[in-house]
């Protein structure tokens, strides 16, 4: 039996360790890497999946060819002939733009920076830009401090306050919770904010449950607080920070009554977080996903940083904001070929679907799409559905015929982390870690970068491309494990730290052109994007605990979708536990089965992420497909629904 050390790949901020054992043909267990510096054995309930998945009978193991309805079975030089064929036949025609690559965070490891130095080779193709998660927490943490760095999650365990404001870390990033109970173990508190009763709410001190889309007021709601009690720190704003006075003039201006009911958070609770923030520091708070799929979420992040400010928790041990960190910055960005091309079209992910239909100007007829399911994980995916069915021709690189693969004419199958060498960066944390190959490929699976190495073979492109793993590795690798002192093989080995502050801006500078903190200066209260009037409850789409994005759902997502519903909510609308409803939004329907649960707050409403349209679990049939005001990002929470009972098919 073989021990392999290797690491998830997945779209987590863990990038947690892990051990293989391979009898040399197949894994035969998988599980956490007590060696690993931060994630010390520990993983998720999704562990036993990835395993399962990669052996898993549905699998698809060989290229496929559209045939009618279904498809027909075609050996690699057939299908990589076709692909060139197609590539070769739209750019001759409508010039490179015509063709899209549309490459998702299904995996973020150093080689599929390969996939994107191929289609720099073909030209200016069409790209995309925005992201379908963390872009709007980035851009906004930039208005703040000029660069988004966050604390090593280790520096959390000083805090005597810790924020968890709008993540679930027992579900969607368990490294942190060790880090928890250290604060807990040393006499800190837990603050959760969440309008969610979450696993990790419950363990909390204190719960704070604001209304979906009220971070921003209550955050002003407790810098108000801790200006009126002159609990801020007024040599921070003055030293080490732009735009206080400002700030401070919008706080007066704004009543206190007037914020917390914008929050909808009682009073008290409004005090305690100020005190908290102000007198039990040093305070960190670490945020999460939730926070930034609104539309106008800039403003709540950038308000939560002023609150760290004001308070005197920046640029110390055990407080700070933290997001993330940027999972590429270890990896030489130029391998990509993005800075030798011309300026290229970019189509937006969070409007796909809106945005290929418009792309006229050449139209998009050819599409190759790999490490994501966009026809179901992009929003208003009905829409997303349309426009990629008008293309001539799709190419998905995946693992199963998921929505986006079933809508395919080509369909080439891909490797699993646990098939490949490979590194892989986190943006939850600071460690590289390796990705070593714990058994051989299944079937005929490749890696996306060799399919690419053999169609720049056909396609005449650059002969320097096609390189060994180790050697591109080397390449990608080589300014950060030369600032390190340490080879490849030393990366392979083990998990290596990058070179990062454990605390940022300790000295109080900021990477701003001030060399300051900003503070922010201005509110605004948009309408929202679906009237509350028609549309009452606000829709929640959160990752379950036991699958990832839209990986193959387990066998009892067999039924309807449930969407959970506070008891008085769904008395309200006639309906009952177990009954069939219809939601409904300005875009989609979708049938789902109430069940009450009286932990929500009576103007949300609870699904599970991830499941596939063709099995009628696609919650994005409801999502609009709006973009966030500041990074691009999808405001997938910006998205109210209505509920009746079921009717016919409907």
């Amino acid at each position: 039996m073989h021990r392999i050390v290797t690491t998830c790949t997945r779209d987590c901020p863990c990038a947690c360790g892990l051990i293989a054992e391979s009898d040399g043909t197949r894994v035969v267990s998988l599980r956490g890497n007590p060696d690993h510096p931060l994630t010390r054995g520990g993983h998720c309930a999704k562990l036993g999946r990835f395993l399962e998945r990669s052996l898993h009978p549905e699998r698809q193991l060989f290229p496929l060819r559209r045939s009618g309805s279904g498809f027909t079975r075609v050996s690699w030089d057939t299908a990589l002939n076709e692909l060139a064929e197609r590539l070769d036949e739209a750019i001759s025609r409508h010039g490179p733009a015509s063709v899209l690559h549309y490459q998702g965070f299904g995996e973020r490891t150093a080689l599929k920076l390969l996939n994107m130095r191929f289609f720099s080779l073909l030209g200016g193709v069409t790209a995309l830009s925005g992201t379908l998660c963390g872009g709007t927490g980035q851009a906004a943490m930039e208005l703040s401090v000029g660069k988004r760095v966050s604390h090593d999650p280790e520096d959390h365990a000083n805090a005597k306050t810790l924020v968890i404001w709008g993540r679930n870390p027992a579900v969607t990033g368990v490294a942190l919770v060790p880090v928890m109970k250290k604060v807990r173990q040393a006499g800190g508190r837990i603050i959760v904010i969440d309008p969610l009763p979450t696993s990790t709410a419950k363990t909390a001190d204190l719960h704070i449950r604001p209304r979906p889309g009220g971070d921003a007021w209550l955050a002003l709601a407790a810098c108000k607080h801790v200006l009126d009690a002159k609990r801020d720190d007024v040599d921070f704003g003055r030293d080490h920070a732009e735009g206080y006075e400002a700030f401070c003039a919008m706080l007066h201006g704004l009543s206190s009554m007037e914020l917390t009911v914008r929050a909808d958070v009682p009073k008290g609770q409004v005090r305690a977080l100020a005190e908290a923030m102000a007198e039990n520091t040093p305070a960190a708070v670490v945020l999460g996903w939730g926070l930034h799929r609104h539309e106008h979420a800039h403003q709540a992040i950038q308000a939560i940083h002023a609150l760290s400010a004001m308070t005197g928790n920046m640029g110390v041990s055990g407080g700070g904001v933290s997001q993330g960190f940027e999972e590429y910055s270890p990896f030489d960005w130029a391998v990509t070929g993005e800075d030798e091309t011309p300026p290229r079209r970019r189509l937006r992910m969070p409007r796909i679907g809106r945005d290929l239909l418009d792309a006229n100007d050449p139209p998009v007829t050819t599409a190759v799409v790999s490490a994501g399911n966009p026809l179901c994980m992009a929003p208003n995916s009905g829409l997303v559905a349309q426009a990629f069915g008008k293309l001539d021709f799709l190419c998905v690189m995946g693992h199963f015929l998921d929505d986006t693969a079933q809508a395919a004419d080509l369909f080439l199958p891909a490797t699993t982390f646990l098939e490949i060498n490979d590194v892989v960066a986190s943006y939850g944390h600071n460690w590289l870690g390796p990705v070593n190959r714990a058994m051989p490929p299944r079937g005929e699976a490749r890696p996306n970068h060799e399919v690419y190495f053999d169609l720049a073979d056909r396609l005449g492109l650059d002969a320097g491309f096609r390189n060994s793993d180790e050697e591109w590795l080397s390449i990608i690798l080589k300014p950060t494990l030369d600032g390190l002192g340490l080879s490849l093989a030393d990366a392979m080995r083990g998990p290596v730290r990058q070179n990062a502050p454990t605390v940022p801006y300790a000295d109080k500078v900021f990477p701003t052109p001030s060399g300051r903190f900003r503070f922010m200066t201005a509110i605004s209260d948009p309408e929202p994007a679906c009237d509350p009037r028609e549309y009452p409850l606000s829709l929640l789409t959160t990752s379950p605990a036991a699958w990832l994005c839209s990986e193959l759902p387990p066998p009892d997502l067999d039924g309807l979708p449930r969407l959970a519903l506070h008891p008085d909510e769904a008395a309200r609308l006639g309906l009952s536990d177990g009954q069939t409803a219809m939601a409904e939004s300005p875009v989609g329907k979708l049938r789902v089965a109430v069940a009450t649960d009286a932990g929500l707050r009576p103007d949300t409403a609870l699904l599970a992420r991830g499941g596939w349209n063709c099995l009628g679990h696609g919650v994005n049939v409801l999502t609009l497909d709006l973009v966030s005001t500041v990074g691009g990002g999808t405001p997938y929470y910006s998205t109210r629904i209505r509920l009746k009972p079921a009717t016919g098919e409907g």
